[in-house]
């Protein structure tokens, strides 16, 4: 189950968005070729990937930063891209360009300090703009906890779209995080759940005084959770259906 667009359409055009998109498709194909090299590959994550020992020992504080950029596969980038596309463009329509931009990096950057923190002598490279997108999220949720999203649900050979409050996708996904940092061993490497739920908990800490200029509770009242704003619609595919 994963979202593949939701209902809020931005009131302007969300630039920055665009350009961490860019930058981050980018970079991946500038070094997509090391694939092939797994010595050359190690080489570039050793000195531009976060490596929590390296941190820990008071060296390479700039790949807290430059990690964000990274990615380990088309996988993992496209799955970080898609949720950058949708949740993105609504909260830099909130912030504004040059404070979303901020808001981005600096929840990216704590969530690579919780990622840190849970594993302070792990040599294994983090790379991935993963924090930095559930900073994006955990604003999302405090803005528009119900806002439509849309979610394909796939159970085997069972495809389907549905849409759902945004505030279950979200708070299932951040319980699936924290249930996945208790249950793994960070040091191993994997997927880095502390990571996720340290930059989805900024990402709510330091939209609050957005929120609470907004009205805070009254704003939630004005607006029932859902945009300020007419949701988008989207019509139904003209695909003719074969039946059984």
């Amino acid at each position: 189950m994963f979202p593949i667009r939701d209902h809020n359409p931005s009131g302007r055009t969300p630039y920055v968005t665009y350009l961490l998109l860019a930058a981050n498709i980018a970079i991946f194909l500038s070094y997509v070729g090391l694939f092939q090299d797994p010595h050359a590959l190690n080489a570039l994550f050793f000195e531009y990937a976060a490596i929590p020992a390296r941190i820990t020992s008071g060296d390479g504080f700039s790949t807290l930063f430059s990690s964000m950029f990274l990615h380990g596969g088309w996988l993992h980038l496209a799955g970080n891209m898609l949720f950058l596309w949708i949740f993105g463009d609504n909260v830099e329509d909130e912030m504004g360009h040059i404070p979303f931009l901020v808001f981005y990096l600096a929840t990216g950057l704590a969530a690579g300090l919780l990622h840190v923190m849970s594993a302070p002598y792990s040599p294994v490279p983090t790379v991935g703009a993963s924090g930095a997108i559930a900073g994006v999220m955990g604003g999302y949720l405090l803005l528009f906890p119900r806002a439509r999203v849309d979610i394909l649900l796939i159970l085997i050979i069972f495809f389907r779209i549905f849409p759902i409050p945004a505030w279950i996708m979200l708070v299932l996904w951040f319980a699936l995080q924290f249930i996945g940092g208790l249950g793994s061993d960070p040091e191993a490497g994997g997927v880095a759940y502390w990571a996720h739920a340290g930059g989805f908990i900024a990402g709510i800490v330091l939209t609050l005084p957005l929120w609470l200029a907004r009205g805070g509770p009254r704003f939630w009242n004005r607006t029932q959770g859902h945009p300020p704003h007419p949701e988008a619609t989207y019509t139904r595919s003209r695909i003719p259906k074969v039946r059984r």
